[in-house]
This record gives structure tokens, sequence and C-alpha cells, in this order.
């Protein structure tokens, strides 16, 4: 996990390198950790939603 992660952050800064509005490594990591929250956060809204629709079917 940890070497994907890793891995897919060294991508996106090497993205981010050549985008001409973003200066420096702290605005970088800023973006970086912003898209991991949103990404987490949409798995997480995907679980809950599957799980809420286990809950109607089962009827509990």
């Amino acid at each position: 996990m940890a070497g994907n992660l890793g891995g897919l952050v060294k991508r996106l800064q090497d993205i981010m390198r050549q985008d001409a509005g973003i200066n420096g490594d702290a605005q970088r990591i800023e973006q970086i950790v912003w898209m991991l929250f949103l990404k987490v956060y949409s798995a997480k809204e995907e679980e809950w939603e599957f799980a809420d629709k286990g809950t109607a079917l089962t009827g509990e």
C-alpha cells in the first residue's frame, strides 16, 4: 500500500511540476492532499450508499 501511494504521489508531483499555475512544493503538497481526501471521501460515500441500499432491501 505505501509503495503504491508513494508511486502515485511521485506521478502526481511530476504532472504538477509541468503546470505553470502551481509554484513550489508547498502548493503541490496542498493540492495532492486535497485530491487524496476527495478520493477517499468519494469511496466512503459509495460504501455508505451500498450499505444504505442493503439495509433498505433487508428492511432493517
